[in-house]
């Protein structure tokens, strides 16, 4: 395509330049009306000759000028082709390489003037300011936070969402004002980066959340990925059961998909907002997301060790599993070149496919007593069975892995599999063979 573009460019660019040079003889050869007897033009007819004369003389100079230009795209070395000069990736070609994408991050901020930790790791880690414009958007008209944020001047852009009223709600749900309000930011949010700034991508994070050194690199690589696969979502850099220990240490490279919106620092599309928006709800927006009917049998992407880490305990939630369980999340120390890896893996039938392979093929079925007491033959992988809602809650909650389902699905989820580390051995807590469904009711 960039060749048949250049070409084209080229044909019009020559095309136009053998019309002017055309002119100009024309003009420049044809003689003055009655030159010959009088030696010079007189009256109006003289005027005229020589005002197109000039004109000849300035299309001239000015086809000097474009030659010039054209040689020296001609010649430019293409950002594709390091050698530079001719060959597939050269010429005119460099004049219409394809822009990096810019992802711009959403940090979705309130009262909490510890934004500082979150902006300054993003500020440090980012490889790019063009190309990872960072909006800070705030709720709650806290004076502090909005003194920490313009402080960073312009390395960052600040909204600030404008309706700061109470939320009307029924009398029973006065307690979650917080989380009305939440909603209500978001769908603001989302619709300056989309709508009024024009973005085609974007990740958004919260003011409590510490990323990881390889956080944009995971996003750049994993975003053709989300565009070119209709049954995923969104990329998540969380994963929910991350805690130290129940993850392998030595596999920082590893992607899964889940059927679980996992959100703590996440990526969508404008296409994803722009179906979502006019039915956004007006409180509890994650758990919203997890519906069935928002889901639609999508999945995202979430790696085994996360890209981000939360570190603000007080929020509308009153702490909810960050003393249990957020606190402990193991934030990837180790910088993964993901751009560089082939991550066709992900794609839907071959996942499927092997993680279903890996699971019921591969991994040996085992007792909840002989793994809790170390009777295990071999490294792994281990398969441990659940048939019900309450046997699934039982054995989370005993392994140490998150319990709680939305919509009957399971956190970190896939085909109702939950993947973990357990004692140094894969163990997949999964569903009877022939899964096919999830059941709402379980939750």
């Amino acid at each position: 395509m960039l060749r048949k573009k250049g070409s084209l460019v080229l044909c019009g660019a020559f095309l136009f330049i053998t019309w002017n040079a055309v002119l100009v003889l024309l003009l420049r050869g044809r003689p003055s009306p009655g030159a010959e007897q009088r030696g010079v033009a007189e009256g109006p007819a003289g005027d005229v000759v020589a005002d197109v004369l000039r004109m000849a003389d300035a299309f001239e100079a000015e086809l000097g000028r474009q030659k010039e230009i054209l040689l020296q795209i001609k010649s430019r070395r293409s950002p594709l082709d390091p050698s530079g000069g001719g060959g597939a990736g050269g010429g005119a070609e460099a004049a219409f390489a394809p822009r990096p994408p810019v992802i711009p991050i959403l940090v979705i901020a309130c009262n909490r003037v510890t934004v500082r930790r979150c902006l300054d790791k993003l500020l440090r880690l980012r490889p790019s300011e063009e190309l990872h414009p960072i909006v800070v958007s705030q709720d709650c008209g806290h004076a502090e936070t909005a003194e920490v944020i313009r402080s960073y001047g312009g390395a960052v852009t600040h909204l600030r969402q404008p309706d700061l009223s109470d939320v009307a709600v029924a009398p029973q749900h006065r307690k979650f004002q917080g989380y009305y309000k939440i909603s209500r930011h978001y769908r603001w949010a989302l619709n300056q980066v989309f709508r009024t700034l024009g973005h085609a991508a974007a990740v958004i994070v919260e003011d409590d959340l510490e990323v990881a050194p390889d956080f944009f690199e995971y996003f750049r690589a994993l975003l053709p990925v989300l565009q070119s696969d209709r049954s995923l979502w969104c990329v998540s850099a969380w994963n929910d059961n991350g805690r130290d220990g129940l993850v392998d240490p030595g596999r920082p490279d590893l992607l899964y998909r889940t059927d679980f919106f996992p959100g703590l620092g996440w990526m969508l599309l404008r296409e994803l907002w722009e179906e979502l928006e006019p039915k956004w709800p007006a409180a509890f927006w994650d758990d919203w997301m997890r519906q069935p009917e928002q889901r639609r049998e999508r999945a995202c992407v979430r790696p085994e060790i996360s890209r981000t880490l939360t570190f603000g305990r007080q929020g509308v939630s009153l702490g909810q599993f960050y003393d249990k369980f957020l606190r402990h999340t193991k934030l990837n120390a180790d910088f993964v070149p993901f751009s560089t890896l082939d991550l066709s893996y992900l794609r839907e039938d071959s996942y499927r496919r092997s993680f279903q392979t890996a699971v019921y093929a591969t991994a040996a079925a085992v007792s909840y007593e002989d793994l809790v007491q170390g009777r295990l033959q071999g490294a792994g992988p281990f398969r441990l069975q659940y048939s019900s809602r309450d046997a699934f809650k039982m054995l989370a909650k005993n392994l140490g892995v998150m319990d709680d389902l939305k919509s009957g699905v399971p956190r970190t989820g896939y085909r109702g599999v939950v993947s973990f580390f357990y004692k140094g051995r894969r163990v997949y807590l999964a569903p009877p063979p022939g899964w096919s469904q999830y059941d709402p009711s379980w939750s």
